[in-house]
């Protein structure tokens, strides 16, 4: 149960209280000790042979190839879809940029589909109008944003109706379901990663996932430069140095085990967090109930329209103007900053980001287009009276929340205050 503290008692926390940070168990350093004692130190060893056995044990998915890191994973995707020089490709927007770069890595166009408001996630409203509008569009990616599914069946439908296939990109949602089934069996091509703050971490690393032994021969062929099967290095296609290396393959071999406690230590987070803020005017990020489960990754805040302080955000900085009743996302990670936690604004979207700018962006309702120089609260409307481009509207009142595993329940508490503080 939350309860209040009082002035006196809260100081900056004498150690950072970090977004998400690795969380050590013990097998991990022996996993790596075991390839260093037996010299398996490059990118073939027991650990990676077994970890590829773990996430399609834990997953579902017939075949597993462990690669550097989700980025190399998504590239992979990419490539075995065959995207090609000037093709457009349909792209989650608010999401980080490692989704988007591998299809640009191919020579694809990204055309980026609008957010809602349900799952954070692609809106399959807008997605079905981006096929009227880019009817010849045959691959979509779409990201799970904070470890909550998106709607799966119905983006699966559109892409069956258009004929396109779909990349999904579980690389912060691994442990999350949809329907009772492990993302990252969703898409006819799959990547997860193991990056440092992630649910499990190897301080890096990525999988990519399938069913095809096909598809997995071709990725363990490309991510090893290609090497064709002759006595000496014959090469026939481009390769690239992708392979997951047996030391960090250890690391995540000794995560693996840890993976459902995490999840319920970042669940416990989400509803203290939900807990505490009863009465004010916020909600955390959303998720269908009904139909997933997330794995809590990151626990986020979005502040209600009408508690928002007057805030603009630039290329490089952002300004508020302090109101009595009314806070924003800018205020509560400055507090959070000043007292010695991590915060982090929601992902910035991606038709918002100098190097998409001039990209194509669908939202359910006109052309999503303007303000990307700075937000302003109040921009133009859709017949249900919500904004007309929704990432842009969660990126400006959200917020991610400091959500390690290894948090206590007192920090926790004086994070929650704090942030109740910053709308007195």
């Amino acid at each position: 149960m939350f309860s209040a503290l009082k002035t006196s008692e809260i100081a900056p926390f004498p150690s950072k209280v970090w977004l998400s940070s690795p969380t050590m168990h013990g097998p991990e350093l022996e996993y790596v000790k075991e390839a260093y004692d037996t010299n398996w130190m490059s990118t073939v060893g027991e650990n990676i042979n077994e970890v590829e056995n773990l996430a399609c044990r834990k997953i579902g998915c017939q075949y597993a190839v462990a690669l550097s890191c989700g980025t190399a994973a998504m590239h992979m995707a990419v490539k075995l879809a065959g995207v090609k020089p000037g093709e457009k490709i349909f792209c989650s927007d608010m999401t980080f940029d490692a989704t988007v770069n591998p299809v640009v890595y191919e020579g694809g166009v990204p055309v980026f589909i609008d957010t809602e408001y349900d799952t954070w996630n692609m809106d399959p409203v807008a997605l079905e109008k981006a096929f009227t509008l880019y009817p010849q569009v045959r691959v979509v990616v779409a990201a799970h944003l904070y470890g909550t599914p998106g709607r799966l069946d119905e983006l699966r439908a559109i892409c069956r109706e258009h004929g396109a296939v779909l990349i999904e990109d579980a690389a912060e949602s691994l442990g999350a379901t949809y329907k009772g089934i492990q993302t990252g069996n969703f898409g006819e091509y799959n990547a997860i990663s193991f990056n440092g703050n992630k649910i499990i971490t190897g301080s890096s690393g990525g999988m990519y996932l399938t069913n095809s032994l096909e598809d997995a021969n071709k990725v363990r062929k490309w991510s090893t430069q290609s090497r064709e099967n002759a006595p000496w290095y014959q090469h026939e296609e481009l390769g690239y140095n992708y392979r997951m290396s047996n030391v960090i393959a250890g690391v995540v071999r000794g995560q693996f085990p840890y993976l459902e406690e995490h999840i319920a230590q970042k669940k416990a987070i989400y509803y203290r967090y939900q807990e505490g803020f009863q009465g004010l005017p916020v909600q955390m990020n959303p998720f269908d109930g009904g139909n997933s489960e997330p794995n809590y990754w990151l626990s986020c805040l979005l502040i209600d329209e009408a508690a928002m302080c007057q805030q603009v955000r630039g290329e490089q900085e952002a300004l508020f103007i302090p109101e009595h009743g009314k806070s924003c996302p800018t205020e509560i990670l400055e507090t959070l900053a000043k007292y010695n936690a991590e915060g982090r604004p929601i992902w910035k979207p991606m038709h918002m980001q100098p190097i998409y700018r001039n990209h194509g962006f669908v939202t359910r309702e006109g052309n999503g287009r303007g303000k990307t120089n700075a937000y302003i609260a109040g921009g133009s409307l859709g017949m249900d009276g919500k904004p007309l481009d929704v990432g842009m509207d969660i990126f400006h009142r959200g917020l991610c929340l400091p959500s390690d595993n290894k948090m206590t329940k007192e920090q926790q508490n004086i994070i929650i205050e704090l942030v109740r503080r910053c709308f007195e």
